[in-house]
């Protein structure tokens, strides 16, 4: 090549000022009339560049499959074994629930047996908070379809109309979503007119 092909400032380019603009690429003849121009070693080296850049392309695309299938891995993973500190705590519960028992057959009279499962019963509650699951205020509440369940209505003197007066059986939130709502039964307001 001479001197002439070499200077950058010889070569036009078309500058529209628009970045986002697509790539534009020579047409067949242009490559043509360059490559017959060009010197063997040019054509070799450049075949070389191209393989070398499908070979990088190829890596990367394996590299980003193992990447997701790694982190699909991971994922699965993760909520095969999310409840395992849960687990862990609710064993010392059960662990004490078992020795409430075991003292109840050694002792019949009781008293062992209904201060181990209270015992109990406020380890298991402590538990489930500090997981995050707390139990559903009912009682004396204004009665709410997405976290009660009512299994009866009926008349109340001391209860105004559409508020919980009796919690049948607790349900529970984990964090802000219901796991299972509170049954109870719900005022219709006072029957007195």
């Amino acid at each position: 090549m001479t001197e002439e092909q070499n200077n950058p400032s010889d070569i036009e380019t078309e500058n529209t000022g628009d970045q986002d603009s697509p790539l534009e690429f020579p047409t067949a003849e242009e490559v043509d009339a360059l490559v017959g121009d060009a010197a063997p070693d040019e054509v070799g080296n450049l075949t070389q560049k191209l393989a070398d850049a499908e070979k990088q392309v190829l890596l990367a695309h394996a590299e980003l499959d193992n990447f997701r299938r790694r982190n699909l891995r991971e994922t699965q993973e993760k909520i095969k074994y999310a409840s395992g500190s849960l687990m862990t705590d609710i064993l010392e519960a059960v662990d004490n629930l078992g020795r409430a028992v075991e003292s109840y057959e050694n002792d019949k009279n009781g008293d062992g047996l209904h201060d181990g499962v209270k015992l109990v019963t406020q380890q298991i509650t402590t538990i489930l908070d500090n997981h995050g699951c707390k139990k559903i205020a009912s009682t004396g509440e204004a009665f709410d379809p997405n976290r009660h369940q009512a299994l009866q209505m009926q008349p109340s003197d001391e209860f105004e109309a559409n508020t919980v007066m009796q919690d049948l059986r607790p349900g529970f939130q984990l964090h802000d979503r219901v796991l299972r709502p509170s049954q109870v039964f719900v005022s219709t307001g006072s029957d007195k007119k």
